[in-house]
């Protein structure tokens, strides 16, 4: 979850920028115009006339076939996007405004018809409440000493530094699961500490966006609740599908930092000898990760073991992090301001993009776009695990230019039919994906998916999030360049998931039998 991280982009002023900017502007001004003349001619004149202008819009493309429908309205979706419309606002927009040139006014009432429901599900109440946990520890200056107990317990061997800044990201994904504020934060503590020594800044780089990213993964991932609302899936069984893959990206990160370094020494020289402390002293250090360690067992041992619901989970934790930040002598008035208003704008964020997404989705399903999608991959001719792959790459795509949580409202309400429709017999005589678990693996996939769209370049959250924090001196080629190893790393864990499925369903079943 992208909480409280500056959302650093390439800067506009390109002539294609500048043209876009201009086009929104008049077509935002036609619009306006057309609309002001229509209500002043209802207001003064004659009210019960239905032959005026927006009136003779209504069902006018009711006679359009899905297959120019599917180009239009994604078409049109494409273009607001690339005119830097928000997600939330277009594809609202565009599904009430495609609902009345399809239907009618009465074609209206989806669109309450889609919210209330997601307004009722007691899921999404944990969203908040985690948001809020990830916001107070991050305020309790958590991610700090997270870094200085691992660097100072790693820092002796070749590569420590960015070994160090994986396990820290791998330890705080599960406490706060926050993308943006840990890849900027490690940035800010771990780079300069690292450039300092003379590290490559390939592997420097890589190991904070591809660390940082974790939080998408491993629980307590917001992105995980939101999948298991939409698929209809148990969020406790996503979470605990989501560890061993979790767990494993990480150990393939440290892994070839290790051996890298291991190889040539200079990429990653260890810190000098007067830096370095005794295990004494190490052990010492851990008091201070004593509380914030008991507080993420405690949360996930709950929602593990089924003794509380997600959202109860979420706010035992909110709770404990109000705790914690007040044992490290964070917790003030202003600290816990903070952190309401934080939690308040990315909740918002969030559940607005739903609100738009799923009109939008929701109308284009109920006009038969499902069945056409679905109709169209399947008539592809690929193999069900040939199919799989080519949802893997749209995903990734997507994952260049739309926001995770539009990508999940857009394109996974279409692909979760179109995966139950197949069946997965195994890879290389391997054993099959039963259908029970086709739903929770291809949730998983699609974790570690939206994970690799962070480190995509050109348009990846990650590589401007650490260009925000570099150096002048690091071009953003050289931050491109460092992400596509890891970005190699991830796609080796997703066939692994593949080809073994058994690493994201042997801990749900055996714990949920």
């Amino acid at each position: 979850m992208t909480v409280n991280a500056p959302a650093v982009a390439p800067q506009g002023g390109s002539l294609i920028g500048k043209i876009s900017t201009w086009v929104m502007i008049l077509a935002t001004l036609a619009l306006g115009l057309i609309v002001l003349v229509e209500v002043i001619n209802i207001v003064f004149y004659d009210p019960y006339e239905d032959d005026y202008f927006l009136f003779r819009l209504a069902g006018s493309l009711a006679d359009t076939e899905i297959a120019p429908l599917t180009y239009l309205m994604f078409g049109s979706l494409l273009v607001a996007l690339m005119m830097g419309l928000p997600l939330a606002f277009v594809t609202g927009g565009l599904g009430v405004a495609f609902i009345y040139l399809v239907g009618d006014a009465l074609m209206l009432n989806l669109v309450p018809s889609r919210i209330f429901p997601m307004m009722t599900n007691s899921d999404l109440a944990a969203i908040p409440l985690f948001i809020f946990m990830a916001s107070m520890l991050e305020r309790a200056g958590l991610i700090e000493e997270m870094f200085t107990v691992v660097y100072k317990w790693m820092g002796g061997l070749s590569g420590g530094l960015a070994m160090a800044t994986i396990l820290a990201s791998t330890i705080l994904a599960a406490m706060v699961g926050v993308i943006g504020a840990a890849v900027v934060t490690m940035g800010i503590i771990a780079l300069p500490a690292m450039l300092k020594r003379g590290y490559d800044h390939q592997i420097a780089l890589g190991s904070i966006m591809a660390g940082g990213t974790l939080g998408i993964l491993i629980p307590p991932s917001i992105l995980a609740i939101l999948y298991a609302v939409v698929a209809q899936q148990s969020v406790g069984e996503l979470y605990l599908g989501a560890v061993i893959p979790g767990l494993l990206l990480s150990g393939m990160y440290i892994f070839y930092v290790l051996v890298r370094t291991w190889i040539n020494p200079q990429l990653g020289p260890p810190v000098a000898e007067s830096e370095r402390i005794s295990l004494g002293q190490k052990l010492l250090l851990l008091k201070d990760l004593v509380a914030p360690l008991i507080l993420v067992m405690l949360v996930l041992g709950l929602l593990f073991g089924g003794v509380a619901t997600p959202v109860e989970a979420a706010g035992i934790g909110s709770f404990g992090a109000v705790l914690v930040a007040w044992k490290h002598g964070a917790f003030s008035v202003s600290t816990l301001r903070e952190a309401s208003v934080t939690t308040a704008k990315a909740t918002a964020m969030v559940l607005w993009i739903m609100f738009g997404a799923s009109i939008f989705v929701g109308f284009y399903i109920l006009q038969g776009g499902q069945s056409f999608i679905t109709a169209t991959i399947l008539g592809t001719g690929l193999s069900p695990y040939g199919i799989l792959f080519l949802l893997m790459i749209l995903l990734v795509v997507l994952g260049m230019f739309l926001d995770w949580v539009g990508i999940l409202l857009l394109a996974v309400p279409i692909f979760i039919p179109i995966v139950k429709a197949l069946t997965f017999d195994g890879l290389f005589g391997l054993p099959a994906v039963p259908g029970e678990d086709v739903v929770l693996w291809f949730g998983v996939l699609y974790l570690v998916n939206m994970q690799m769209s962070f480190l995509s370049p050109p348009f990846g959250y990650a590589l401007f999030y650490i260009r925000g924090v570099c150096p002048p001196d690091i071009s953003m080629g050289t931050i491109f360049r460092s992400s596509l190893v890891f970005l190699a790393l991830q796609a080796l864990g997703l066939m692994l998931c593949v080809v073994f499925p058994a690493l994201v369903t042997w801990l749900p079943n055996l714990v949920y039998g």
